[in-house]
């Protein structure tokens, strides 16, 4: 799928048919910035097919919260309703609720071209290769574009930044599809599939293609002017500056962790694993960092502040919200939690009687613009003031600080990895007393990482690989499920410990539109998972 440069960069590239630029349009040192900069956001993120919301962080961030139980749907836009609909679920008086269309069979019979609208499977994949096909234009370009000033540093920051969205693309593609191509020209393809965990290799070379480059960079001043021409001007407020060299170093190394946590199940991960993840993170992003983030404009933003992200989708009375949160989210939060006061208010039930059983809920997430909550400082999930949501698209420092507390919890430094639980809390204004040093077994750690991966780490696009690693999104008969789970039925019959079996698949198979127009050929991986 060809990455194209539209909305707010064609101006700045004069591109007569926005439908089929071409490298020419991009061969001086504005064009090549804007292409940089508009190829990244407008193919990576921005939406160009009517879907629900109005960007990759609506709809494909909204895949995965609902596949990770954090929030629910009764529209039937793009297939939401139904995407996170349980197998089964046994209430507390044993009484079981089956789905007559379960998971799995409903998104292959929608993985076709002529239900594209409703193929969960189509649309990661296409942003992601089109954000690919962006940065190899990118690297095409380069090399020989005359530059002015120090050129050599302005080429590294160009291939800099294109290796990193190449490696956030086949990071993302890798960790939610079965198989995928790796492709390094321009506006071409190939046949030849490769399973995911090359995929994950491929994001791992691309990154570490990227650091090299940054950490051969001594002057500064010029990164930065490039960088601060690269990232959208109202994106480059609080975490969204521009990182220097050594931030920027410290995302990639936050990204490499995830890579490796998020595709390997918690039971199969070795000690070397978590040496790794260690490692990582420990030369990953810091609290003080700037990291890589999309925020919301008045103006040509692109995505919008009423329903670019899942937050804004999310946010007001649930009858009248495109998703509504989930109870078993809720009931992860401690008590007395600031953000719990600060971001959900207990509401009427809300039965919905269109989507799941188990998509009743009794809470709203709050939209400060119209439910500021005075006096509370804690972090602030949802905001429809344009220019006040932002939204992460690389990781951010508490994933990265709940990555290396995780670890050092499994290699048995429990106190130590609580103590970056309880950063994280602190960070986004908790309130809780610290838990490192209360003496936890390794199980209750566990536990206290778990919930506080749900919650502060909401809407960031990564909830389903941990509900994936974790094991609860696989069948109860393969150690799956969840149990003393809060589920308010359609009925309104309120239930505080139900057993949920998603038996969801754990990665999607290559979309319709892709292997039709472009087939495996002999010797590929295959395209379907098995499970």
């Amino acid at each position: 799928m060809a990455g194209i440069v539209v909305s707010s960069c064609k101006k700045e590239l004069q591109v007569a048919n926005p439908n089929s630029p071409t490298l020419d349009q991009a061969k001086t040192e504005s064009g090549l910035t804007s292409l940089a900069e508009g190829g990244v956001y407008t193919n990576g993120f921005a939406n160009g097919d009517g879907w629900l919301g109005d960007s990759f962080f609506s709809l494909c961030y909204g895949y995965h919260e609902l596949l990770a139980d954090d929030v629910s749907a009764q529209a039937s836009n793009q297939n939401v309703n139904l995407v996170n609909v349980p197998d089964y679920v046994i209430l507390d008086d044993g009484s079981r609720i089956t789905n007559t269309q379960p998971q799995i069979a409903n998104l292959r019979l929608n993985n076709s071209r002529d239900k594209q609208g409703t193929n969960m499977f189509y649309y990661e994949w296409q942003n992601m290769y089109a954000l690919n096909n962006a940065c190899n234009q990118i690297l095409a370009l380069a090399g020989t574009v005359p530059l002015s000033g120090d050129a050599a540093t302005k080429q590294i920051t160009y291939k800099a930044w294109a290796y990193w969205w190449k490696g956030y693309a086949y990071a993302r593609l890798g960790s939610i599809y079965y198989a995928g191509v790796i492709n390094n020209a321009v506006s071409a393809t190939n046949g030849d599939y490769v399973n995911s965990a090359a995929l994950i290799a491929e994001s791992n070379k691309n990154l570490t293609q990227a650091s090299t480059l940054l950490s051969s960079i001594s002057n500064t001043a010029t990164y930065t002017t490039l960088m601060t021409s690269l990232i959208p001007s109202f994106v480059q407020v609080g975490n969204g500056q521009v990182p220097t060299p050594t931030m920027f170093i410290h995302n990639i190394n936050t990204l490499m962790a995830r890579n490796l946590l998020a595709n390997t199940r918690s039971s199969a991960m070795t000690a070397a694993n978590w040496q790794t993840i260690i490692a990582l993170t420990t030369a990953g992003i810091q609290s003080a960092d700037n990291v890589f983030a999309g925020r919301t404009a008045a103006l040509n933003g692109f995505f919008s502040a009423g329903g670019g992200s899942v937050s804004a989708n999310t946010a007001g009375n649930p009858t009248v919200t495109t998703f509504t949160i989930s109870e078993r989210l809720v009931q992860d939060i401690k008590p007395g939690d600031k953000r719990m006061s600060k971001n959900f208010l207990q509401v009427p039930p809300f039965l919905n009687q269109v989507g799941g059983f188990t998509f009743g809920t009794r809470w709203e997430l709050l939209n400060a613009q119209l439910n500021p909550v005075a006096g509370n400082s804690a972090f602030q999930i949802a905001d429809k003031t344009p220019g006040n949501q932002e939204v992460y698209i690389g990781p951010s420092y508490e994933e990265n600080a709940l990555m290396l507390a995780e670890a050092l919890i499994y290699i048995g430094q429990i106190n130590q990895g609580l103590a970056y639980v309880d950063a994280v809390r602190t960070y986004q204004g908790a309130g809780l007393a610290a838990a490192s040093g209360t003496g936890l077994t390794l199980a209750q750690a566990l536990e206290e990482v778990r919930k506080e991966r749900r919650l502060s780490l909401l809407f960031r696009g990564t909830a389903f690989y941990d509900a994936r690693r974790w094991g609860v999104i696989y069948d109860i008969t393969k150690g799956g499920g969840r149990s003393g789970c809060v589920v308010l039925t359609p009925a309104g019959v309120l239930n505080t410990n139900a057993t949920i079996n998603y038996d969801f698949l754990d990665y999607w198979d290559v979309p319709a539109d892709e292997f039709v127009l472009n087939p495996p050929v002999a010797g590929s991986a295959p395209i379907k998972n098995p499970n």
